[in-house]
């Protein structure tokens, strides 16, 4: 197989991939793992079965992709807010606006909360997800403990109000489900009002974000 085949081959792979598991993703998050089936998968990804089975041996597989890659790509993305050559602020501006835009926050949402909470997912996964979701807090209590150096947001522990804020936008995101949208205008100055110290009101640099 020549060079040009074998680098085809491994985009079309990684093209089919990424088909199966968003369609996996939004199956799973409506339906639930136990009622999801691999017919189910293919059919949202446009796939026969047997395409499917190319890629992943089980929906159980399928299902700790997902929530492993997730992890993995929430973490680049509150790290990558914390590196942002902002004030504190900013950072968090920056974090809740891009949030608050994902198309699939909620599915994820709803999936790693299936992880850690459902009887059809193995102890093992669960324990690993927990402990991930606790470690990918961190980023969150840096840039937070930031805007406590900087007078900006409130005083207490760190890693306790990163807790907080995450499970805020969790909330947020699952009354907004296409096709289920129970609240609208919800901004980032208004979620950021939970850490705001004093009166809430919007630091002087905040007009700098880019």
């Amino acid at each position: 197989m020549s060079p040009r085949n074998v680098v085809k081959d491994r985009k079309l792979r990684e093209e089919r991939t990424r088909q199966v598991l968003d369609a996996a993703m939004h199956v799973i998050a409506r339906r639930g793992l136990p009622a999801t089936k691999m017919t189910d998968i293919a059919a949202e990804a446009g796939l026969s079965v047997g395409n499917v089975y190319k890629y992943f041996e089980s929906k159980d597989q399928i299902f700790q992709t997902l929530v492993e890659t997730g992890q993995r790509e929430y973490r680049l993305f509150v790290e990558e807010a914390l590196a942002k050559p902002l004030p504190p602020y900013e950072k968090l501006y920056w974090y809740t606006e891009q949030w608050l835009a994902l198309d699939n926050a909620w599915a994820i949402t709803i999936m790693l909360q299936h992880a850690r909470t459902s009887e059809a997912v193995p102890e093992p996964l669960k324990k690993a997800v927990s402990a991930r979701f606790e470690d990918n807090l961190r980023p969150m209590a840096a840039l937070i403990a930031e805007g406590q150096r900087a007078g900006v947001f409130i005083d207490g522990d760190s890693l306790e109000l990163a807790l907080l804020y995450v499970s805020l936008m969790e909330g947020i995101i699952l009354h907004d489900i296409p096709g289920i949208r129970e609240i609208t205008a919800i901004t980032p100055e208004k979620a950021l009002r939970l850490l705001l110290k004093k009166d809430g009101s919007v630091p002087a640099d905040a007009s700098k974000r880019d």
